[in-house]
């Protein structure tokens, strides 16, 4: 695939792979990307997966034709990247490595590289060219790794952008809906380094971007303003939609009769988008995605043990590891002698920034009775007096 005159795609698709990291379901698969620049010197742009070797090197070879690449240009050493870069030198040993001294130093933990092996350390902001490209390299520490740097061509005017802008699934898919899995894809890979985010949002400002070429998913080209602030609410940790996400956990079904009846409610009084998730059964990500999506969500969960249902507790740990914040809460608890599922929940949601709880919560004693259905009524209200 063609990305300019001069830049070529050299990327891959795993539509073997189930989970993304251990634990990302990615049912439409995985793009691998690379990149080649034609120059007077070429330069290669990280490797692929290491299950897709010889289907990089054929993408390679017709590329180069009888030419040797001059450069290989490592922007982040997760193994789905990196794990091809002593293949790589193998067959091109004349090739120079380029990147930062923390990701040579994950390179040495990771291969045993001859010591013959031509490297180049680069230094932030520091340039390379190769003719008539000259690249410009923008150390983006922690988005995702420590390691991880950008390179912005300002020939074609083109940001390799590392995991930055990249999204589950395949590019050789029919599904062109990128908002979906790049914030399902952002939330759970990137989520923790808003701040680092914010960083090279800020130093990418200054650059003249036309092509965004990402590690993982499609190559954007137009309406780059689109990507660029959804990237920016995310980082921010601002609410993308205006709504309310109902995440539950039920033993015996009481404690989802009234998540349901919540959701229902919620809708009828006007609420614009009300999201529901199974936290025992739908997709975890999902659901972490859709709390960072809406602005507002609703906890209902089972006191159990002392304490809260397991998934539920799983889904707070998942939020507060990625700097869940900046939302309204409200909770649903159900206990048959001892309901304490709410003040579990607080007590975990406390290191969480800028929370507004809601004056009206409902506890729920074994099953729902009226007491309940007017503190489901009370609670709804109050999550809809916005909307009203």
């Amino acid at each position: 695939m063609e990305i300019t005159n001069d830049i070529k795609y050299v990327g891959v698709n795993d539509h073997k792979l189930d989970l993304f990291e251990g634990q990302f379901i990615v049912p439409e698969g995985m793009a691998y990307n690379s990149y080649c620049i034609l120059d007077e010197k070429i330069a290669i742009m990280d490797t692929v997966d290491i299950n897709f070797k010889d289907e990089w090197f054929h993408n390679l070879e017709n590329i180069l034709k009888n030419r040797k690449p001059d450069y290989l240009i490592i922007h982040h050493m997760e193994p789905d990247h990196s794990a091809n870069i002593a293949n790589f030198l193998e067959k091109y040993p004349d090739t120079t490595v380029v990147t930062n001294a923390k990701a040579f130093k994950m390179m040495d933990n990771f291969f045993e590289l001859d010591s013959k092996v031509k490297r180049l350390e680069v230094k932030n902001e520091e340039e390379l060219s190769l003719g008539k490209h000259k690249l410009k390299f923008i150390f983006a520490a922690n988005v995702h790794w420590p390691e991880v740097m950008v390179t912005y061509d300002s020939t074609d005017k083109v940001l390799f952008s590392a995991d930055g802008f990249g999204k589950f699934g395949a590019n050789d898919t029919d599904n062109d809906e990128w908002d979906c899995e790049a914030r399902r894809y952002y939330i759970g890979i990137v989520g923790k380094f808003g701040n680092q985010v914010q960083k090279l949002l800020k130093a990418a400002s200054s650059l003249d971007i036309e092509i965004i070429c990402p590690l993982h998913g499609p190559v954007l080209k137009e309406n780059l303003s689109y990507y660029i602030e959804k990237y920016d609410i995310w980082s921010s940790y601002r609410p993308e939609t205006e709504g309310v996400l109902v995440a539950y956990t039920s033993v015996y079904g009481n404690t989802k009769e009234a998540a349901l009846l919540i959701a229902k409610k919620l809708e009828e009084k006007g609420c614009p988008k009300v999201a529901i998730a199974d936290l025992a059964r739908d997709d975890m990500a999902e659901a972490v995605e859709d709390a960072f999506r809406y602005n507002k969500m609703v906890l209902c969960t089972t006191t159990y043990n002392g304490d809260i249902f397991p998934f539920m507790r799983e889904f707070i740990t998942h939020l507060l590891e990625r700097n869940f914040q900046n939302r309204t809460l409200a909770f649903v608890e159900n206990g048959s002698w001892g309901p304490a599922a709410i003040k579990v929940m607080k007590k975990m949601l406390e290191e969480a920034k800028n929370i507004t709880y809601t004056a009206n919560n409902v506890t729920i004693k074994s099953a729902l009775k009226k007491d309940t259905y007017q503190a489901i009524e009370k609670l709804t209200d109050e999550l809809c007096n916005d909307y009203r």
